[in-house]
C-alpha cells in the first residue's frame, strides 16, 4: 500500500513542536510494511537537508496560488521525501508559521493552500509519473485542505486527517476562498465556513474519509461543547458514523536511559545511584545549590495551553517545601518573564533555560524526580511519556492524553480541577512519595516499564489505512 504522509514539520528538517517528532517516528514505523512517502513545504532547512534530490514536476497556478516545483529526495536514512519548492512562499526567516517575533505570516492561507494543493495532485498521481497514493494522511490545519482538494477534483483517493490540536484551526477571511482556488459553493455551514470565516481544519473534517486524534480521551473530549472549539457538533457526527478514532502517540526507542549518551551516566530501572548521579550533574549544569529535596522539571512549550501560569504560581511553594525546579522551553513572553521572575527570587533553587536542546532535555528528565505537566488540555503530550521512561514521575491535569498515559498513584500523579490548588495538592502527594523511598522506587519501576513505543499505534494506523483505502473522499 502506498501512503503519502503530509506534514508541515518533520524532526529531521524542521521542528516547532511534537508534530515533528510524531511525523518522523510514525512514518518510520509504518515504513516496515508500506511504501510511505513524506511531503513537506520547501523550507530552506528541508531543501538543504534532503539527499539525492531531483525535480519531478511543476505545478501551475491555482487561483492566486503561485506555481511551484516538486522536488524528490531522501532523508539521511533513505525515507522518500518530497518538497514543494516555492521561494516566494517558503524561503523566509522565522518558523514555518510566522516571523521571528512570533507573528503569523499574513499569507499563510496561500502558503499552506499551495502546499495542500500540490500534495493532493501528487497523491492523485498527477506529478510523479512513477507513483500515486492509495491513502493520503494529512496532519493538522496546515495540511487539512488536502482531502478538500482531492474531493473538489473528483480524485478517488482515500484520506485520513489526524487532529493533533483542535484549537489551531487555520481561520481566514472569506476572500481567501478565491485566493486558494476553492469552489464558491463549498463556503456554507455544512462545508468549510466557520462563523463567517474559512476554516482549513473544518475543510479536512468535512472531506476526509476518516479522522483520528492522538489519544482516546481527547477523541471523546472534542465531541463536547467544552472541548470541541465550536466543531463539537460536526465531530460528534463523525464519531457516531464511526469515522473518528483516538490513537495514542508513541515515543521512539532512543528514549531508553540505559543507552542514552546524553546522560551522566546511563542507568536502568533499579539503578538509582545512576539516577542520583544525573541529578547531581543537573544541579551543577544549571547552577543550583546543594539539596537533598526533590527536583522538579518542566520541559514544555511555554504557552497558555501547557498551564505554565500554574507552574509560576506554585514555584514559591515548591521551593519553600524544600524542592528545586529546572525549566526549559520557549514560548509566550509574559510566561517566560513570570518564570524568570521566580528564578530571580530563588536563584539557588530555580533554573530557567529559555531554549530547547534535546540532549539537555534528556538530562533533565533523567536527573529530576518529578515532571510537571499541568496542561489545561492535552491532546496527547509526549513529555509525560519521556519522563516516565527516565524515571521522573509526571504530575498532570486529568485531561486528554495525560489521562491515558499516567496511572494516578502508580506511575505519576493526576489532579482533577485545573487550578493552583489542584496542582499544589498533587505536588504535596509527590513530596510525600519522595519521603517514602520504597514507594518512590516502586512507582519509578512501574513508570519506566510502560510500553510507550510505536508498534501498537502503527498497527492501529495500518488497520485504518486498509479500511479506508476502498473509500472515496467524502463529498460535502
Amino acid at each position: 500500500m502506498r501512503i503519502l504522509f503530509v506534514t508541515p514539520e518533520f524532526e529531521d528538517f524542521v521542528r516547532v513542536g511534537g508534530l515533528a517528532t510524531v511525523s518522523a517516528s510514525l512514518t518510520r514505523a509504518l515504513q516496515k510494511n508500506y511504501d510511505v512517502r513524506v511531503i513537506l513545504p520547501g523550507f530552506p532547512s528541508v531543501l538543504k537537508g534532503l539527499a539525492a534530490t531531483t525535480r519531478v514536476a511543476v505545478c501551475g497556478r491555482v487561483g492566486q496560488l503561485p506555481p511551484c516545483s516538486i522536488v524528490r529526495g531522501t532523508s539521511a536514512d533513505g525515507l522518500p521525501v518530497y518538497a514543494v519548492e516555492c521561494a516566494e512562499l517558503y524561503e523566509r526567516d522565522g518558523s514555518p508559521y510566522g516571523d521571528r517575533h512570533g507573528a503569523d505570516w499574513p499569507d499563510n492561507d496561500l502558503r499552506f493552500a499551495r502546499f495542500a494543493s500540490a500534495a493532493a495532485q501528487l497523491a492523485a498521481g498527477h506529478l510523479d509519473p512513477n507513483w500515486r497514493a492509495d491513502v493520503v494522511h494529512a496532519n493538522d490545519w496546515p495540511t487539512a485542505l488536502v482531502p478538500a482538494y482531492l474531493a473538489w477534483a473528483g480524485a478517488n483517493v482515500a484520506s485520513l486527517l489526524t487532529i493533533h490540536n483542535l484549537a489551531y484551526q487555520g481561520l481566514f477571511w472569506p476572500s481567501s476562498l478565491q485566493r486558494i482556488g476553492a469552489p464558491e459553493n463549498a463556503f456554507h455551514m455544512e462545508g468549510i465556513e466557520f462563523y463567517g470565516q474559512l476554516s482549513f481544519l473544518k475543510a479536512g473534517i468535512v472531506y476526509a474519509s476518516h479522522l483520528t486524534t492522538v489519544s482516546k480521551t481527547y477523541a471523546t473530549e472534542i465531541t463536547t461543547p467544552a472541548m470541541g472549539c465550536g466543531l463539537h457538533g460536526l465531530l460528534a457526527r463523525r464519531s457516531e458514523e464511526g469515522r473518528l478514532t483516538g490513537i495514542l502517540n508513541g515515543i521512539d526507542e532512543s528514549w531508553d536511559p540505559r543507552y542514552c549518551d546524553a546522560l551522566v551516566p546511563p542507568f536502568g530501572s533499579g539503578q538509582w545511584e545512576g539516577k542520583q548521579a544525573n541529578a547531581e550533574h543537573l544541579r551543577r549544569e544549571f547552577g543550583l545549590g546543594f539539596s537533598e529535596g526533590p527536583l522538579f522539571a518542566l520541559v514544555a512549550r511555554l504557552v497558555h495551553q501547557k498551564g505554565i501560569d500554574l507552574v509560576a504560581s506554585t514555584a514559591d511553594a515548591i521551593v519553600e517545601a524544600g524542592g528545586q525546579l529546572v525549566i526549559t522551553g520557549r514560548g509566550e513572553p509574559h510566561l517566560e518573564r513570570a518564570l524568570q521572575d521566580a528564578r530571580q527570587r530563588h536563584p539557588e533553587s530555580i533554573a530557567v533555560a529559555l531554549d530547547f536542546e534535546d540532549a539537555q532535555a534528556r538530562r533533565i528528565f533523567a536527573g529530576s524526580d518529578f515532571t510537571l505537566t499541568p496542561s489545561r488540555y492535552e491532546p496527547c503530550g509526549l513529555s509525560q511519556m519521556y519522563a516516565q521512561r527516565f524515571g521522573s514521575l509526571p504530575i498532570g491535569h486529568r485531561t486528554g492524553g495525560l489521562s491515558d498515559t499516567i496511572v494516578d498513584g502508580k506511575t505519576g500523579f493526576l489532579f482533577e480541577r485545573f487550578s493552583t490548588d489542584g496542582l499544589l495538592g498533587a505536588v504535596c502527594r509527590a513530596f510525600a512519595t519522595f519521603g517514602a523511598k520504597r514507594r518512590l522506587h516502586s512507582m519509578r519501576r512501574l513508570a519506566m516499564a510502560q510500553p510507550f513505543g510505536w508498534l501498537k499505534p502503527a498497527r492501529a494506523y495500518e488497520s485504518l489505512y486498509e479500511n479506508v483505502a476502498g473509500l472515496p473522499a467524502r463529498a460535502s
